[in-house]
């Protein structure tokens, strides 16, 4: 049996769950971080916003930010002992639609109706790697942003039992937003060790990249993760 992490980006499984993810993995426990949304763009023109977020990041070319943050990814994984498996989805920063026009000059927006087809997509990549007896964690799209809404609605096409977990750093920026994807589940809480919150910052620190648009700094994210997980004794997950 493995666990597979539906992550919809090159971090966002470390970020949620890296605390719960290493615990499984000292315990002998698979678990693999299935990342959808990182594929290389076909081409080198940028859109603006794409542009826009490159310079936040550091990088110049999209080549440059996919290949770096994948590598990123492959260290976080092996912080927390898990395996990392790369789709070649494209991040909405770089996809346009049928005419080649851009769809999103912000990542905070529902989802284009010109990209209905894409859950139904990813869903039917997803089924081709699973194994009959895999456990699957999504997230729920906290935050709203339009990668981790398409990847939810993936997720739930494949008609399996789902676990989810709340998406950080979203949840301690809205954390109202919450309550209404709870609702009807069934809440539990995994415990998390000393040693599981420090390796979880540390495999979050390995994202370089994204450290201070997503927390302005090391310190403010070794801080939020530590006392949510120490609020909450340990990683809350949900159950339908």
């Amino acid at each position: 049996m493995r666990y597979i992490y539906l992550s919809p980006h090159l971090d966002d499984a470390s970020l949620s769950a890296g605390g719960w993810i290493y615990e499984q993995t000292q315990k002998g426990i698979p678990v693999e971080i299935w990342t959808i949304l990182c594929g290389f763009p076909p081409d080198k023109q940028l859109s603006p916003f794409a542009q826009y977020m490159h310079n936040a990041w550091g990088m110049e070319t999209a080549e440059q930010v996919v290949h770096g943050r994948r590598l990123e990814d492959l260290n976080s994984a092996k912080i927390l002992g898990a395996t990392a498996q790369h789709f070649d989805f494209l991040d909405c920063i770089y996809r346009r639609d049928i005419a080649g026009n851009w769809l999103y000059d912000s990542i905070f927006i529902d989802p284009l109706p010109q990209e209905e087809y894409l859950p139904k997509q990813i869903a039917d990549e997803i089924s081709k790697r699973l194994k009959p007896d895999d456990k699957l964690v999504a997230q729920f799209g906290i935050g709203k942003h339009v990668d981790h809404v398409i990847v939810r609605r993936a997720a739930e096409l494949l008609g399996k039992p789902l676990l989810y977990v709340a998406d950080i750093p979203y949840l301690f920026k809205h954390p109202e937003q919450l309550n209404p994807h709870i609702v009807g589940m069934k809440e539990n809480v995994e415990m998390v060790s000393e040693t599981g919150i420090h390796v979880w910052v540390e495999a979050v620190a390995a994202y370089e990249s994204q450290i201070l648009a997503l927390f302005e700094s090391h310190e403010s994210m070794r801080n939020q993760i530590r006392a949510y997980c120490l609020e909450h004794n340990g990683l809350r997950f949900w159950s339908k």
